[in-house]
Parts: C-alpha cells; structure tokens; sequence
C-alpha cells in the first residue's frame, strides 16, 4: 500500500516519520509500531515495546519456536492498532509464527480477545498448543492467569434433550428412536446413533470435533439442533447440562475466545450477539473470510425444505393451511423441472407466483400453529419448535426473494443433491464489504492477518472487498488521518512482515509458456505430457492442484499408466487420510481440486513439485461471480480484474504457498498455463505470488527437478 502524501502542517510533530510505511523494511515497520504503542491509549497505559517484547520472548521459548524480525514488527503493530483503534491489516508468510505475534500482544493488554480462524486444524492448535504453554510461560510476568475457551456454533455440540428424549421425525410421528426407526441398530445410521449415546456420557465438552472417530452427518442431525430448533436453557429439561451453554459460559469468562469464521459472520449479521463483548477481534486466515459471510448471507428455496416443512408441521396446525403449502410447493417443484440454470435478474412470473404462495402459505401455517396452541392442544416443545425453525426460514427466505433487492444475486441452480431434474432457487448478496463495513468494525480494533493478503503487490483490493475503503486508509504514523477520513469510515493500515523464507532460493517458479492455452475440456495431451514429464523428474513428490474435480480425475485416470508410484486422488479416501499417505510415500502424488489448494501442510520432501493445471478463474457462468464482475463494470471499473482475476489471484498465492513450509524445503511450482507468462495480466498473478526464482526453460526446470530429487533428505516423521 502507497500512504497518502504527508501534510506537514497537519502532522503532529511526535508522528513517526511517514517515509516508513507498510512495505518498508521489518526493522522500520517495527520501529514505527512502537512509537504508536508507546502514544497514551484510550482506555489503559501503552505496552512499552520493551515489554512487549519480553514477552513474546517468553511465549516463543515456550512453545519450542524461533522468534523472527516479521513475528516481532507484527506483535508491535498489533499492540500498536489495540492502543490507537485502528484496523490493521497484516501479510505474514509461512513460518512468521503470526499466531503468537498477535496473542501476545492481545494477552498483555488485558481486554477479552476474540479470534476467529478459518480451520478447525489451526483452532485446534490455538487451544490445545499454543495458548496452555503460552499462558503458562506469561503468567509469572502478567501476574494473572489468561483464560481461554473455544466457541462455536450450537449444531456443532450434541443436543443431550434429542439425545434422551430422540428427534422430532419428519414424518410427523412425534419423537423417535432413530436408531430402531432409520434400519435399525445393525446399520450404519443406527451404529453412529448409539455411538453418539454411548459418546454422550463420556465427553466432557460435547462438541462434534472432540469425537474420534466421527460419525456422518445425517447421524449427527440427529443428535443437534441449530439456533431456531433449540428449546433454550430455561425450557428445556436438560438446560443445566447443555454442552452449548456451557461452551458460552466458558467463552464468557474467557480473556481469549476462539471461534470460526462461520460463528463470526452469524454474530455480525443476524443481529442477535452470540460472542461475548470483546475490544479486540483477530481475523486468522482473513482470506478466507468473504467467502464464509457470502456462505452465511446466502439463502435456497427447495421442494425437499418446504416438504420437510409439511411433515413437521402436519399435527400442529390447521389441515386447511397445511394442504395449502403442500400445494404450492407442488407447483414449484413442477417449475423447477423446466426451469433453466442460471441468473434470473427479475423472477419468471411463474415463478414468482409459486414462490409467493409458498410465503403466503408458510405465513397461514405459522399462525395456526400459534392458534392452535393457544386452544389448549398440546404439542411436544421440540417437534413445535422445529417446525416453526424450518417455516420461518423458508418464509423468511421466499420473502427476500421476492422483494428483488439491487443488492441480491438471485438464480436457479441444478442441484444433484435433490434428485434428477430437479432444481433450487438461490439467493447470495451482491457484496458482503457494507455488509462488514457496518457491523465488524464498529467500537473495537480488528486485526485481519493471512500469509496472502496483498494481490497484485498492494492490499486494495482485499481490503475493499473487506469493506476497507481506500478513501479510509490510515497512512502509517500519520495521526491528522484520523480526522480527516469521513465520518464513520474504518481507518486501517497494511503491513507485510515477509517470510523467513528465502524464496529465491527455495523455490522456482515455473510456466510452460510453449503450451497452448487451456480451453475449457479438461482433456488436454500436450498438458498431460508435460506433467507427467515433470513427475518423472520430480521422482513423484507431486501436489497436483486442478480447476475442476473433473480435470484432476482426468489426469490421475491417464498418468498413473504412465508414472511410477501411486497417485492418491481426493474423493478416494478422507482428506486427512489422503494427506497422511501422501506424506509417508515420496514416489506418491497427490490430485486434487479447491480445498486441496489451501488445505495441505506437508512440509518436508515428500512435497518438492506443486503443479496447477491452469489459471483457477471462476466459471463464466458462474450467477454470482459473473453478477458481481458486472456490477463493477456498470460503476466503471475493471470486472474482471476487480472480481475474477482477483478470485484466482488468491488462489494461486495460496495455492504456491503449500510448496515451501519449512527453511530447509525446496522444489518447483509449475503452472501449466502459458496464459500466467504471455497475457497482459500475468504480471498481476506472479506478483501475487511468493518471490520465487522465475523461468519458462522446460529443460532448466527438469534438470532443477531431478537435482531437487536426487538430494531430498529422509521424509519426516508425521
């Protein structure tokens, strides 16, 4: 990020001089983060940098780490951004240690801490690792003892009222054993209900993750309820032993609380808090973060909702109403078979009417249910609840469907989930940066951190879509900021604190230019020969990163007649179990699509060659993607750049980032698109991307393969 040009007049004459800005060196950026620590805060005497600095000695000693100029600049931007309210973003590579550059700092202040990561391996390592040797080692130096505790949504704990008393069915039989009713105690369904049973009296905690091994998802339906189904701790009779409410309680004594992004979108957006009150949020992973607002905003209109509605509704409301939502969910599913996949900018008015009669229908069903009731019928509490759960939500969603807003993307989806020939309706914001702009920075410094923020070289555009605004920037140092942004617009700065890592050295960063550009058959020969080339130099050791699930079947299909060792290929077995292979066996590849792109942390030799097959943009017809690069173009701007070269620019850098993860890693990431070496925009992406050595030579790259190989140290113990 460039700051705004400095106004001598306006400076305050204590401001650090603005020259060192966000880019400059870790020595500079730290040295501008501790004079803003040391200005007088607004609630609690500044944490010398000094101190500080003792302390997250004390925490790196403590969990066998190495401290590093990146780590210590962060830690003292942190502190800094906690006394002066600002917002901060930071880019840390892998191995900075940003986890305890930003906790040290949270846990001396004092106030509660929120932090909200993006994957349960990194909150795992936050509260089973990190925080017990870290509160540990500061104790003595804070004379407290912080206390921490992880938060996560209400259907990730086990619901001990279905455990005792079974699910509401919707068949509309009232309460039921699944494991007699779903093919009884003998199948699989059945085993993993009485597993959870069993489960139920042993764990302490109740939630889903703590469980080993797991169990499916249709049998943890069983066991938990969302928000809406729960009966609440005053009402139910097993309130008092509610492994969700004291998650809460817990959370709410809690100095650090540690959540996922999910929880965090619902917190800021539903308007109901479900995080304690806190002075600081820490967004980990903040790449990830408007993907999982978007999932959170967005809303589907089935025939299987609105008939699971009807099932569950069938006993406690009028038979009148009841048939009259069956009815118009009949009609939408007739529609649905025909309709064509794809944005719809204004609704069919076919379907405009199914849909208001589904509302219309789930309107009269909702007040007959509270008649009734108020008649004296009685009901059981948790088949009412779960029915007035599935109505309000099918209402609420059919409601914001048809009101059209500018600011909605709505489109129907072929959806296999649902049967052939069936559809769904879908519904996802235009935007979620208003949407943020609004409710996560208000009253509290946030701190947005990720080893891939800055795209193309600066931070803007992850910042706007974070609903940073450039025109709320706060240059570094520069106090008169401050009162010369708008009224109400977030003020933040960028950082990147580097990586210990000396990419240049580590890594090469390969494009196979002489390719023809990819079209859009994943089947591609002159492709597949150059990565199966690549393989052999590589003596496997290979990540393969695809587009499309498609594509990486494709290539695995053709390359393991062609290669030596075993090409492992995501979908065949667990994630986590693919990973661990793939890990122990250095001729082993493994292919694989989206999460694999983010997801993998194997450092070591058994991952030298990261290969992505091509550019990873988004489909053209893809409703939103498409909805949102239009809605840039109509303002003026550059769609594609803003939105689908953006979207694949942060793939790809954190795509390159799975190769080096350690200080002694090497190997090559090759991009199998000539498109990153010949088109305008290539630039863009390979400046998105770790500073590896750079080359289009097939024949350099093969030699550096097979001299990678030919000295890989002994794989490392997992």
């Amino acid at each position: 990020m460039n700051p705004a040009p400095a106004d001598p007049d306006a400076a305050d004459p204590a401001t650090p001089d603005p020259a060192a800005t966000a880019e400059a060196t870790a020595e500079a950026v730290t040295e501008v983060a501790a004079e803003a620590a040391a200005a007088p805060g607004p609630d609690s005497a500044p944490l010398p940098s000094s101190r500080l600095r003792e302390l997250l000695h004390a925490a790196v000693t403590a969990v066998g780490g190495v401290e590093r100029p990146g780590q210590v600049a962060m830690a003292e931007a942190v502190a800094a951004a906690v006394e002066s309210g600002e917002q901060l973003l930071v880019q840390a590579g892998t191995g900075t240690g940003k986890s305890l550059a930003y906790l040290v700092p949270a846990l001396a202040h004092g106030d509660r801490v929120v932090v909200a990561t993006a994957t349960l391996a990194l909150q795992r390592q936050l509260v089973e690792r990190d925080l017990p040797r870290m509160v540990k080692a500061l104790q003595p130096q804070l004379r407290r003892t912080p206390q921490f505790a992880m938060l996560k949504g209400r259907s990730n704990y086990l619901c001990l009222h279905r455990v005792h008393e079974g699910a509401p069915s919707d068949e509309g039989e009232g309460l039921f054993d699944p494991a007699e009713v779903l093919g009884g105690p003998s199948s699989k369904l059945g085993q993993d209900v009485v597993r959870l049973r069993d489960w139920a009296d042993e764990t302490e905690t109740g939630d889903r993750d703590d469980m080993s091994p797991g169990v499916s998802d249709r049998a943890w339906a069983q066991m938990s309820v969302s928000s809406k189904e729960c009966l609440g701790a005053t009402r139910c009779p097993y309130g008092g032993e509610c492994f969700a409410e004291a998650a809460r309680e817990r959370a709410k004594l809690a100095d650090v609380v540690v959540t996922n992004h999910a929880l965090l979108a619902i917190d800021a957006l539903e308007g109901a808090p479900v995080l304690p009150e806190h002075e600081l949020l820490i967004v980990d992973e903040a790449h990830e973060l408007v993907s999982r607002v978007t999932g959170i905003a967005t809303a589907e209109l089935t025939t299987g909702a609105v008939n699971r509605a009807v099932k569950r509704a069938a006993k406690l409301a009028n038979e009148k109403t009841v048939d009259a939502l069956q009815g118009a969910a009949e009609n939408f599913h007739g529609l649905m078979e025909i309709a064509q996949p794809g944005r719809v900018e204004e609704l069919p008015e076919n379907i405009g009417y199914a849909v208001a009669a589904i509302r219309d229908a789930c309107r009269s069903v909702i007040t007959s249910i509270g008649e009734v009731r108020d008649k004296g019928v009685t009901d059981e509490d948790a088949v009412r609840k779960q029915a007035l759960a599935s109505l309000e939500t099918i209402h609420d969603t059919t409601d914001r469907m048809l009101e059209g807003s500018v600011y909605d993307v709505l489109w129907i989806e072929n959806n296999d989930r649902f049967g052939a020939g069936t559809s769904s309706l879908r519904v996802a914001p235009l935007s979620v940066s208003g949407l943020l702009r609004e409710n996560l920075y208000k009253e509290r410094s946030v701190v947005l951190t990720s080893a891939t923020l800055k795209l193309g070289g600066d931070f803007n555009g992850v910042a706007l879509s974070l609903g940073l605004g450039p025109e709320g920037r706060l240059p570094d140092g520069l106090a008169a900021a401050a009162k010369e942004a708008p009224e109400g617009t977030p003020l933040w700065r960028g950082m990147d604190v580097g990586s210990p890592f000396d990419y240049p050295r580590q890594g090469i960063l390969y494009v196979a230019r002489h390719l023809p550009p990819p079209g859009r058959e994943p089947d591609r020969p002159a492709m597949l020969d150059e990565l199966a080339e690549l393989i052999q130099a590589a003596g496997g050791r290979t990540l393969g990163l695809f587009s499309s699930m498609r594509a990486a079947q494709t290539a695995a299909e053709a390359l393991r007649e062609r290669v030596p060792g075993e090409i492992l290929l995501q979908g065949e077995d667990t994630l986590g179990e693919l990973i661990r292979t793939f890990a122990a066996g250095a001729d082993s590849c493994l292919f694989g699509t989206l999460s694999l792109w983010q997801g993998v942390d194997v450092p070591g030799s058994a991952c030298q060659l990261v290969v992505m097959d091509r550019i990873p943009f988004p489909r053209p017809d893809d409703p939103l993607m498409s909805a949102r690069q239009k809605a840039v173009e109509e303002s003026g701007g550059n769609g594609f750049m803003a939105v689908a070269a953006t979207h694949a620019a942060l793939l790809m850098a954190q795509g390159a980032g799975r190769l080096i993860r350690a200080a002694d890693d090497r190997g090559v990431v090759a991009v199998l698109d000539s498109r990153l070496a010949t088109a305008r925009y290539g630039g863009f992406f390979r400046s998105s991307m770790p500073d590896f050595w750079y080359t289009t030579d097939r024949n350099q790259v093969r030699r550096s393969l097979a001299s990678i190989d030919a000295s890989a140290p002994p794989l490392r113990a997992r």
